[in-house]
């Protein structure tokens, strides 16, 4: 148990850093390409600079997936790492760009939040609200792992999580992927970055109105799923203190 709270300590100062070190390089670009604050309809960018930006986000997540493996010894712990560093990274990204260019200027700003396999575009509050269940899904599989090697999420368990950040995940590609169907991009995915005509037709989108409802639905399913984890720990619990019990008894 000690060994885990200091690989968490040390996985929390990774996450700080590398939000740290995120936030830096959106100072640099915003610095560029939005002197007067970031805003929508987006500034045009060349195709050299999505593209590093597409690199750049794919290493970012195989830091922390490398992070998480050589941390954990098993598939489960490694996960619960994953998500712990994911969430806290995301959280304190945002707490690093109040900090040093005092935006968001609310939860309900709008951003963007990743660039793969499409732009996703949401109000920062339900990346931050994904990132809090990211952390709370982390801490109840060390849990279970601590209590039982074989106390992991079942088939529904992982079917209403599966289910809900789905559902959370269209709700963020939803805008930009209209726009790659209607204006006839689908074919030429794999160059989008250097299509000129849906540069141009996402630069000049201004998001409107944010799938709320879903959202809500996605998050109750994820935390439905993981309730239901947790009173199986629960229920383990207690059974193994009974145990003992009766066999004093």
């Amino acid at each position: 148990m000690a060994g885990d709270g200091a690989k968490r300590a040390s996985l929390t100062v990774f996450a700080l850093a590398m939000a740290f070190a995120e936030a830096a390089v959106v100072v640099y670009l915003r610095k560029i390409y939005y002197p007067q604050g970031f805003c929508f309809p987006l500034a045009p960018v060349s195709a050299g600079i999505i593209s590093v930006e597409i690199l750049r986000e794919t290493a970012t997540i195989f830091m922390i997936a490398f992070v998480a493996y050589i941390a954990g010894n098993k598939f489960y712990i490694r996960l619960a790492y994953f998500l712990f560093v994911f969430g806290l990274w995301d959280i304190f990204y945002y707490i690093f760009l109040k900090a040093l260019l005092g935006w968001p200027s609310s939860f309900l700003t709008w951003d963007i939040l990743f660039l793969i396999p499409v732009a996703w575009l949401a109000p920062v509050l339900p990346p931050i609200i994904c990132s809090l269940t990211m952390i709370l899904m982390s801490m109840l599989i060390l849990r279970a792992e601590r209590i039982s090697r074989s106390t992991h999420l079942n088939f529904r368990e992982w079917g209403l999580v599966i289910s809900g950040s789905t559902a959370i995940f269209i709700t963020f590609i939803f805008d930009v992927s209209g726009i790659v169907i209607s204006g006839g991009f689908l074919r030429s995915y794999f160059s989008l970055p250097a299509n000129e005509d849906f540069i141009s037709a996402v630069s000049s989108f201004v998001p409107s109105s944010y799938n709320w409802s879903l959202f809500a639905a996605g998050e109750a399913l994820i935390l439905a799923g993981l309730f239901l984890f947790y009173r199986k720990i629960k229920s383990y619990i207690a059974t193994s203190e009974e145990i003992p019990q009766k066999i004093q008894g």
